[in-house]
């Protein structure tokens, strides 16, 4: 083989070795991008959940009163189960992204140690086998040198002994003969030195010749193969790192489509009559709506069927009081701005009931606690009495002293509250009187109206703002504590009763029981007085009196029975 044509081929074999580096490390650059892609993808979806997780806990009620209030509500409880299943939907991300890094990210960092030492490997043993077949053609070389270098000496040793035998035949000296015999013997040394360096340099070559034939024809394609199969699985498990990527996303559809179906869910779950009735029932007030206004005739006189007289007797006890003023239920607003009464008698008959049956629940609870706490002291003391090793029993008698002074005290109150339950309950309205489903008034045109005061004393007494107060049933006397009568409420409804004109008597009425009338706006009556009615009982339990041309307000209705006269419109009867 010719050597220019060996080394061509040599460096071919060497392009070739370095093309295939290139590409290899570019194979492995690119797991390493795809690698780190996956790792951003899988961080993206974590900040995701978290940051899902985050506004579902955000918007999630929080622990108060308000919680129960909204729990009522459809399109509340619609919200709250998207909340939660937002919840679950940012756990699917949180899923992705562990999957990600367990099949993926974590297979492809390892799988990519191996694929760089196993490339190592493959370029090392090419690189040996270079070496190794550049040693062998050096060698050969070498022994070809030689052997043409002793090729060439043994010639002109066979000429220079053939000219000097060529001399010894023409002179025969002496001299010349020896001359020409040691000649002879050089030329004889270099054709040997030469024959021995032909079968060295034919050895030489014969070994080349099989080792290059075993280098280009097996361990050189073996090598490529290696490198082919090591590039064909890279490729592969990058498809497979793909193909996982997609399963990822798809192994949480299930789960993620469960989510959205319970947002569904409960978004068809709204139901706005239901919401709307819960309003009506939570702002509920037990109001009765107020009656006629009554056409007051100023043509007809004042009839008085009681004398005067009977009316000087208590003149002595007279308070002086301002003008009243006369304001319709729906607009009054509260005074009681903070938490109220104990008895919540500041608040309309409905809400008040649902105060007390709330705060009943909750008393309940308490003494449910205390008494759960002394039954598990109370076994702990039994343990103690029968293994006194275990602890003094009578350690345990002052809690239990203590608990047992909370439950009276919380029972108490339970009885409290349920007295005063009881009566709210028995002054409302019945569910059942079709009267008062309809809001209707009765209109009756009898000259006298007699009150039965058996019944109202049962009744709560309502003050013209709104306010509620609760009475005691005594035979001899009834107390009455009234709210204030606001005095600073809406102003177009103050200024419309400033500068009205003296009402006219429409009949008279007489005290049955005395009333202090300390609240602004009320008066105060002895038992048995006698007064004039200037205005009716609108449905709030008062009925407007006056004594004489300047004091007049507000007493209780059960607490007088009135006489109308006879050409007064009617007793307004609350059913």
């Amino acid at each position: 083989m010719d050597r220019v044509e060996t080394l061509l081929k040599e460096q071919q074999l060497k392009d070739q070795f370095d093309n295939l580096e290139k590409h290899t490390q570019w194979g492995i650059e690119y797991v390493e991008k795809y690698t780190k892609f996956v790792k951003e993808r899988s961080e993206i979806e974590t900040n995701y959940a978290k940051q899902i997780r985050n506004l579902s806990k955000k918007y999630q009620p929080k622990k108060n009163s308000r919680e129960e209030e909204e729990s009522k509500y459809t399109f509340c409880r619609a919200f709250l189960s998207t909340l939660n299943e937002l919840n679950d939907y940012a756990g699917q991300h949180e899923v992705i992204a562990e999957n990600l890094t367990s099949q993926i990210i974590t297979e492809l960092s390892r799988y990519l140690q191996e694929l760089k030492t196993e490339r190592k490997s493959h370029f090392h043993d090419g690189r040996k086998a270079q070496q190794h077949i550049e040693s062998l053609w050096k060698q050969l070389e070498s022994a070809k040198r030689k052997f043409e270098r002793d090729c060439k000496e043994a010639d002109r040793a066979q000429q220079y002994f053939e000219k000097m035998d060529a001399d010894i035949n023409v002179t025969k000296a002496d001299v010349e003969k020896r001359i020409s015999h040691k000649a002879r013997q050089q030329a004889q040394m270099r054709h040997q030195m030469a024959a021995d360096s032909k079968a060295d340099y034919s050895s030489y070559l014969q070994k080349f010749n099989q080792e290059q034939n075993e280098h280009y024809f097996t361990i050189i394609p073996n090598i490529f193969q290696k490198l082919q199969d090591m590039e064909e699985k890279r490729i592969e498990r990058l498809g497979i790192c793909m193909k996982t990527f997609a399963d990822v996303d798809r192994q949480v559809l299930p789960i993620v489509g469960k989510c959205l179906d319970g947002m569904t869910k409960g978004a068809e779950a709204i139901e706005p009559k239901t919401d709307s009735k819960q309003v009506v029932e939570s702002y509920k007030s037990g109001f009765e709506p107020p009656g006629d206004v009554e056409f007051e005739d100023y043509g007809q006189p004042m009839k008085r069927t009681v004398s005067e007289t009977s009316l000087s007797k208590n003149e002595a006890k007279e308070k002086p009081a301002g003008k009243s003023k006369t304001k319709l239920w729906p607009f009054i607003k509260n005074k009681n701005k903070g938490s109220g009464p104990e008895d919540f008698s500041h608040l309309p008959p409905e809400q008040r009931r649902k105060k007390l049956q709330g705060k009943l629940d909750e008393l309940n609870k308490d003494i449910q606690k205390e008494m759960d706490q002394r039954d598990a002291l109370t076994k702990m003391k039994d343990v103690y009495v029968k293994n006194p090793q275990m602890g003094d029993p009578t350690s345990v008698d002052p809690r239990l002293l203590e608990i047992s002074q909370n439950i009276e005290k919380l029972q108490f109150e339970v009885q409290k509250f349920e007295g005063w339950l009881a009566e709210v309950e028995e002054r409302m309205p019945s569910k059942s009187d079709t009267h008062r489903r309809s809001g209707l008034y009765e209109t009756q045109n009898n000259t006298t109206v007699a009150n039965n005061c058996a019944q109202d004393r049962e009744r709560p007494l309502s003050s013209p703002d709104g306010s509620y107060t609760e009475e005691q049933n005594s035979e001899t006397q009834v107390k009455a504590t009234v709210n204030p009568v606001p005095t600073s409420s809406t102003p177009e409804f103050d200024d419309e009763f400033d500068d009205e004109e003296t009402l006219p008597t429409i009949g008279t009425c007489k005290a049955l029981y005395p009333f202090e009338g300390h609240n602004e706006g009320t008066i105060a009556v002895a038992e048995g007085e006698l007064l004039y009615v200037i205005e009716e009982d609108k449905g709030d339990g008062w009925t407007r009196v006056r004594r004489n041309e300047d004091e007049e307000g507000y007493v209780p209705t059960s607490y007088v029975e009135v006489f109308l006269e006879t050409n007064a419109k009617g007793a307004m009867t609350y059913i």
